[in-house]
């Protein structure tokens, strides 16, 4: 898994986080759980650490979770913010 970084600026808050691709001038924000996946990400963390890491702190189902996080990521590298490559 790899965050994409060049050209994408980021600010992060307790409140979310939006992202700048200084190449297009398009900005992204997002929700705090999506804030929240986006650092885990930047850390280096995989799509598995963080969907136990939510599933834990937030009391829900791991199978669930997991599935959220995936289609996140999918919506991350349909927007070119993220690649698994």
């Amino acid at each position: 898994m790899r965050l994409e970084k060049p050209p994408l600026r980021t600010v992060a808050n307790q409140d979310g986080a939006a992202i700048l691709n200084s190449h297009s001038g398009q900005i992204t924000t997002l929700n705090t759980t999506a804030g929240y996946i986006w650092q885990a990400l930047e850390r280096g963390d995989s799509a598995d650490e963080i969907a136990a890491d939510l599933a834990r702190e937030n009391g829900e189902d791991l199978s669930v979770v997991t599935q959220d996080v995936a289609a996140f990521l999918t919506e991350l590298e349909g927007g070119q913010l993220w690649s698994s490559c």
